[in-house]
Parts: structure tokens; sequence; C-alpha cells
């Protein structure tokens, strides 16, 4: 079993525009912030990887580093993973309700 990734104790530190549904305003997260959201859930990276489609840590790890930005879908995911609500669910109920 991988342990947990500890990424601090830090408050939790993020910013309005990382919460907003794509071409809404929505600003990619910091590395900061993507620990911040992984710790809140209570996810190792591996768990991470799995849930968003990784095959691997690897890029999670590369997105808490500041390597990579995270896609906003998998930036999403987490959110709704770590009780910060469905940021993605808006512009597509919105897309399916016209038409």
């Amino acid at each position: 079993m991988e342990a947990p990734a500890q990424y601090g104790d830090a408050p939790l530190d993020i910013r309005p525009e990382t919460l907003r549904e794509f071409g809404a305003g929505w600003e990619p997260p910091t590395a900061a912030e993507i620990r911040a959201v992984i710790r809140l859930a209570g996810l190792t990276a591996g768990e991470v990887a799995a849930l968003v489609g990784m095959p691997d840590r690897g890029m999670v790890q590369r997105w808490t580093t500041g390597d990579a930005p995270v896609p906003f879908a998998a930036w999403a995911i987490l959110c709704e993973v770590a009780g910060l609500g469905t940021i993605w669910r808006v512009v597509y109920e919105e897309r399916g309700a016209s038409g």
C-alpha cells in the first residue's frame, strides 16, 4: 500500500478563480493549491492518479511540484471529491437544458 503523500499542514488557501467552470474565468491552480486540495480530499498521489484516469502517480507528482499543469477535468474531479463543489456541472447542465 502506498504511503500518503505529505503535503504539509498549511491552511487551505484556494483562489476563487480556480473554482469556476471552464470558460467562465477559470484559472489553473498553482502547485500549492493542488497539494491543498489533494490533502483536503485525503488522497495519496496514487489514489488521485486512479481517480482521474492516469496510469501512475508520476503525472500527479508533476502537478504538485508545478512541473506540469493540471487539466481542468482532473481538477474538477479533485475539487468535487474534496467537497469544494461541482465546478463543471453548471456549463454542462445549461447546455443540456437548451438542446
